[in-house]
């Protein structure tokens, strides 16, 4: 594996909805997927806190912190990513 396993999980987990408490409680902190992935074994409770030091550190070592800011737009990307992945490939002669 190229990178190690953390960054391997910024690079292919993104959080969705953080800021709204009542997706953070309705997904039992799932929307925080970056941190949930990162640190299984915290409650999801300190999320929130630890998403703000996970943040920073990516950006101090430049690398990504992928995150929707609405539900809305985390859905509607997943939908844009599907009909991406159905789309018949293009011949190649």
């Amino acid at each position: 594996m190229k990178n190690s396993w953390a960054i391997h999980q910024l690079l292919t987990t993104v959080n969705f909805g953080t800021g709204n408490k009542i997706v953070n409680w309705f997904t039992g902190g799932l929307n925080h997927q970056v941190e949930h992935h990162i640190f299984p074994h915290i409650s999801h409770v300190h999320y929130t806190k630890i998403s703000k030091i996970v943040k920073q550190t990516a950006k101090e070592f430049n690398l990504p912190y992928n995150e929707y800011k609405t539900t809305r737009k985390a859905i509607v990307s997943h939908f844009n990513h599907l009909r991406e992945l159905g789309k018949r490939p293009a011949l190649q002669y």
